[in-house]
Protein backbone atom coordinates (compact mmCIF):
# COMPACT_ATOMS: atom_id res chain seq x y z
CA UNK A 1 0.00 0.00 0.00
CA UNK A 2 2.86 2.23 0.61
CA UNK A 3 4.44 1.50 -2.52
CA UNK A 4 1.19 2.21 -4.34
CA UNK A 5 0.80 5.37 -2.24
CA UNK A 6 4.42 6.15 -3.66
CA UNK A 7 3.99 4.97 -7.13
CA UNK A 8 0.82 7.74 -7.32
CA UNK A 9 2.46 10.94 -5.89
CA UNK A 10 5.37 10.17 -8.24
CA UNK A 11 2.60 10.12 -11.07
CA UNK A 12 1.48 13.68 -10.51
CA UNK A 13 3.09 16.54 -12.03
CA UNK A 14 4.98 19.24 -10.24
CA UNK A 15 2.27 21.62 -10.76
CA UNK A 16 -0.02 19.46 -8.85
CA UNK A 17 2.31 18.76 -5.95
CA UNK A 18 2.63 22.44 -5.32
CA UNK A 19 -1.04 23.15 -6.14
CA UNK A 20 -1.47 20.84 -2.85
CA UNK A 21 0.72 21.87 -0.90
CA UNK A 22 -0.20 25.12 -0.98
CA UNK A 23 -3.44 24.18 -0.72
CA UNK A 24 -2.32 22.10 2.45
CA UNK A 25 -0.72 24.99 3.82
CA UNK A 26 -3.66 27.22 3.17
CA UNK A 27 -5.88 25.09 5.57
CA UNK A 28 -3.31 25.15 8.03
CA UNK A 29 -3.30 29.05 8.17
CA UNK A 30 -7.00 29.18 9.05
CA UNK A 31 -6.90 26.57 11.51
CA UNK A 32 -4.29 28.65 13.03
CA UNK A 33 -5.71 31.90 12.37
CA UNK A 34 -8.64 29.95 14.63
CA UNK A 35 -6.90 28.81 16.93
CA UNK A 36 -5.85 32.83 17.83
CA UNK A 37 -9.11 33.94 17.60
CA UNK A 38 -10.14 31.04 20.44
CA UNK A 39 -6.92 31.59 22.34
CA UNK A 40 -7.95 35.51 22.33
CA UNK A 41 -12.07 34.92 23.70
CA UNK A 42 -10.81 32.45 26.32
CA UNK A 43 -8.19 35.04 27.40
CA UNK A 44 -10.57 38.07 27.39
CA UNK A 45 -12.98 35.98 29.35
CA UNK A 46 -10.40 34.57 31.91
CA UNK A 47 -9.18 38.32 32.31
CA UNK A 48 -12.32 39.82 32.53
CA UNK A 49 -13.43 37.25 35.26
CA UNK A 50 -10.10 37.54 37.47
CA UNK A 51 -10.02 41.27 37.28
CA UNK A 52 -13.66 41.32 38.79
CA UNK A 53 -12.69 38.77 41.35
CA UNK A 54 -9.66 40.82 41.84
CA UNK A 55 -11.68 44.14 42.78
CA UNK A 56 -14.51 41.91 45.00
CA UNK A 57 -11.70 40.54 47.09
CA UNK A 58 -10.50 44.28 47.20
CA UNK A 59 -14.05 45.39 47.72
CA UNK A 60 -13.63 47.74 45.71
CA UNK A 61 -16.39 46.30 43.61
CA UNK A 62 -19.94 45.30 44.77
CA UNK A 63 -21.31 41.68 44.64
CA UNK A 64 -24.47 42.27 43.14
CA UNK A 65 -26.40 39.41 42.01
CA UNK A 66 -27.26 40.39 38.33
CA UNK A 67 -28.87 37.88 35.97
CA UNK A 68 -25.75 38.54 33.73
CA UNK A 69 -22.46 39.47 35.45
CA UNK A 70 -18.79 39.37 34.77
CA UNK A 71 -18.75 35.69 36.04
CA UNK A 72 -21.35 34.70 33.21
CA UNK A 73 -19.93 36.65 30.68
CA UNK A 74 -16.60 35.06 31.15
CA UNK A 75 -18.29 31.58 31.31
CA UNK A 76 -19.65 32.32 27.65
CA UNK A 77 -16.50 33.85 26.38
CA UNK A 78 -14.61 30.65 27.34
CA UNK A 79 -17.33 28.76 25.83
CA UNK A 80 -17.66 30.58 22.85
CA UNK A 81 -13.77 30.39 22.30
CA UNK A 82 -13.60 26.44 23.11
CA UNK A 83 -16.71 26.17 20.68
CA UNK A 84 -14.73 28.32 18.00
CA UNK A 85 -11.66 25.49 18.35
CA UNK A 86 -14.10 22.40 18.32
CA UNK A 87 -15.24 23.51 15.33
CA UNK A 88 -12.45 24.69 13.64
CA UNK A 89 -10.70 21.33 14.17
CA UNK A 90 -13.47 19.52 12.70
CA UNK A 91 -13.55 21.47 9.52
CA UNK A 92 -9.72 21.01 9.47
CA UNK A 93 -9.68 17.18 9.86
CA UNK A 94 -12.60 17.17 7.09
CA UNK A 95 -10.55 18.84 5.01
CA UNK A 96 -7.62 16.73 5.49
CA UNK A 97 -9.29 13.65 4.99
CA UNK A 98 -10.12 14.63 1.85
CA UNK A 99 -6.71 15.75 0.58
CA UNK A 100 -5.57 12.34 1.79
CA UNK A 101 -8.41 10.77 0.21
CA UNK A 102 -7.83 12.43 -3.48
CA UNK A 103 -4.23 12.49 -3.38
CA UNK A 104 -3.23 9.57 -0.32
CA UNK A 105 -0.78 12.13 1.21
CA UNK A 106 -0.59 11.56 4.53
CA UNK A 107 1.00 14.79 5.80
CA UNK A 108 0.82 15.88 10.08
CA UNK A 109 -0.15 18.72 11.20
CA UNK A 110 1.10 20.53 14.38
CA UNK A 111 -1.66 23.27 13.94
CA UNK A 112 -3.81 20.06 15.43
CA UNK A 113 -1.34 19.43 18.09
CA UNK A 114 -1.57 23.44 19.10
CA UNK A 115 -5.19 23.63 18.54
CA UNK A 116 -5.85 20.39 21.18
CA UNK A 117 -2.91 22.07 23.42
CA UNK A 118 -5.09 25.38 23.51
CA UNK A 119 -8.52 23.58 23.89
CA UNK A 120 -6.95 21.88 26.89
CA UNK A 121 -6.07 25.28 28.75
CA UNK A 122 -9.36 26.74 27.56
CA UNK A 123 -11.14 23.77 29.27
CA UNK A 124 -8.92 24.64 32.68
CA UNK A 125 -9.94 27.95 32.61
CA UNK A 126 -13.81 27.02 31.88
CA UNK A 127 -13.45 24.43 34.59
CA UNK A 128 -11.88 27.08 36.97
CA UNK A 129 -14.56 29.75 36.80
CA UNK A 130 -17.22 27.45 37.01
CA UNK A 131 -15.74 25.87 40.59
CA UNK A 132 -14.90 29.36 41.28
CA UNK A 133 -17.20 31.49 43.23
Amino acid sequence: MASQAATSMASIPDATKLALERTRMAHERTLMAWIRTGTSLISFGFTIYKFFQYLREKGEAESSERPFGPRQFALLMISIGLVALLLAGVQHWRYTKKLRERYLEATFSMATIVALMISGLGILALVAVIFRQ
